[in-house]
């Protein structure tokens, strides 16, 4: 290696260190933080109280209400994962395929970008705007119901546990589609058109190339999109917060907003610290787990 490579190459390396060196600076000492504080028992301010161990932990374990928000955060796996990726991946390919060769591009463009908008709005907007939406009285969803004749559909959105479950699941829908369609766009681009073409020359009608050319070419995309959208709807908070506050009377509460609400509802510092770092294990073996079932994956297909 010459003179001129190895400054390059150390030039690289610096610019690479630096940053992770403060992202595990920063990151990495509010963890270790986070877990000598889930050791005590504290309210947050003054000096610590005592000293208690796993003993947080056990009274976490202990708790309906933290078992009843890990089961919420794996319910919303299906609306933030599961109904954004089939609708992502069927909505992309006909943007892709029908929209962009029949009309111009522009049309598509816009129609991508209006789906993606959710994505960039600041959730604190989002939260006001779906709560105008679904209020019970003047929300604009109760009145377009009504006035198509669907009154029985029109329910009490923020006060009913069952309707504010569905509510909460349209919000993160609307939320992560616009995601999860760019992302399959993205990777149909890099499909050959020329497989494409030729199963429309043997007969191939769309359903049939998009099952079995488009979706399964999409293998990767949609193993990313999975492993974002699992984490994310795992670790959700700020739709939760903004939009019901994880009522009424905790039925879309998560283990965000169980572990926000411990420590400035009740100022129970360590026993929110607890449920944090009990959640981050989850997300972390959940994570690995659909790495490892998308290695075996693509291994089957090698």
């Amino acid at each position: 290696m010459t003179r001129s490579a190895r400054k390059k190459r150390s030039a690289y390396d610096l610019f690479l260190w630096i940053p992770f060196g403060v992202l595990i600076t920063f990151v990495g000492g509010a963890l270790l933080w986070n877990i000598g504080i889930s050791t005590v028992r504290w309210f947050g301010y003054g000096p610590i109280r005592k000293f208690v161990g796993f003993g947080n932990y056990q009274a976490v374990f202990a708790d309906q209400g933290f078992w009843e928000a890990f089961g919420h955060a794996f319910f919303f796996v299906i609306p933030m994962a599961v109904i954004p990726t089939v609708l992502g991946l069927l909505l992309a390919s006909l943007i892709f395929d029908f929209l962009s060769t029949h009309y111009a591009s522009k049309i598509a463009t816009f129609i991508r970008s209006s789906l993606y908008l959710p994505q960039i709005i600041p959730v604190m907007i989002t939260g006001i705007i779906w709560r105008w939406i679904i209020d019970p009285e003047q929300g604009s969803l109760n009145i377009l119901l009504k006035s198509l004749g669907l009154k029985a559909l029109a329910l009490d959105w923020t006060n009913n546990p069952s309707a504010a479950t569905a509510a909460m699941s349209m919000v993160l829908i609307w939320i992560q589609l616009g995601y999860c369609v760019v992302i399959f766009i993205s990777g149909l681009s890099r499909i050959n058109p020329y497989v494409m073409e030729a199963a429309h020359v043997d007969g191939a009608n769309w359903f049939q190339r998009f099952r079995f050319i488009s979706s399964r070419e999409l293998g990767p995309e949609i193993a990313v999109v999975l492993l974002t959208s699992v984490v994310g709807a795992l670790k959700v908070f700020a739709p939760v917060y903004y939009v019901t506050g994880g009522g009424p009377d905790g039925a879309t509460n998560v283990p965000s907003t169980y572990s926000f609400n411990a420590f400035f509802g009740g100022n129970r510092v360590g026993y929110a610290s607890a449920v944090t770092v009990l959640l981050a294990i989850l997300i972390t073996v959940v994570a690995l787990l659909l790495i490892r079932v998308q290695r075996t994956q693509i291994r089957g297909e090698e």
